[in-house]
């Protein structure tokens, strides 16, 4: 998958993977590469319905290729879904490797947030 294809959607966050987000094989927790992902989907939703929201669902999750100490993560997004009160955002990771050279796509998955009121209730999304 190395440089064959690019990116879906808006480069939304761009993390460097450090030592201490490693597992005991020296390479990047998966958990740390899906609250990464989480952020990103979250500052998607924001931008889009102008409301609080929370995750409510990690409908679909791929981990295709390790993440690895140094690698750049690029998170893109992109609406894929807006109902009443919830927006579906798909995530895709890309580990950008060797001094940035290389750029493969590492993770990919579809993400629900509910759009939230000031008193933490669900609320309608406006067009």
């Amino acid at each position: 998958m190395k440089d064959e294809i690019e990116p879906s959607g808006k480069l939304t966050i761009r993390i460097v993977a450090m030592p201490a987000d490693t597992n005991p094989s020296g390479d990047i927790f998966g958990g740390w590469v899906l609250s990464q992902m989480d952020i990103a989907g979250g500052v998607a939703a924001v931008q889009r319905t102008k409301t609080r929201v929370v995750t409510v669902a990690v409908n679909a999750m791929t981990f295709i290729s390790p993440v690895k100490v140094g690698d750049v993560l690029c998170i893109y997004t992109r609406i894929i879904k807006i109902g009443t009160t919830s927006i579906t955002i798909e995530i895709e990771a890309w580990a950008r490797r060797d001094r940035m050279a290389v750029r493969e796509k590492v993770t990919e998955g579809h993400f629900t947030y509910v759009s939230l009121n000031d008193d933490g209730k669900k609320c309608v999304i406006e067009d």
